[in-house]
């Protein structure tokens, strides 16, 4: 699981506005104790609406099948078990993901 990986995620029930079910989701770091950060993706074009997102347009490298967006503002640690499939990668996304994530921990 490298850095910059799109997965296939089970990201199970969740509450409120989180993002919750299946969907792809961007690795943001490598493992430690068994626990990766994610990105998660939305094929829901309103999200980019909210502050802290990337928008990604489908291709080959990426394997997403629709224009989705990166929901950076919902960066969570999930359990490598929840990884179910690799699908693509993002190496061309990935400094728009590092300077929005940069842009939203600014203190």
């Amino acid at each position: 699981m490298k850095k910059g990986g799109i997965w296939v995620i089970d990201s199970g029930d969740s509450s409120g506005h989180e993002q919750s079910g299946i969907r792809p989701a961007i690795v943001f770091s490598g493992v430690v104790a068994g626990l990766v950060m994610v990105v998660p993706l939305t094929s829901n074009s309103r999200a980019l609406r909210f502050a802290h997102t990337v928008q990604l347009s489908p291709n080959a490298s990426n394997g997403l099948t629709a224009p989705s967006t990166a929901l950076v503002f919902q960066l969570r640690a999930i359990d490598v078990k929840r990884l179910e499939k690799k699908i693509g990668s993002s190496t061309g996304e990935m400094k728009l993901l590092n300077k929005e994530i940069r842009k939203m921990l600014r203190v």
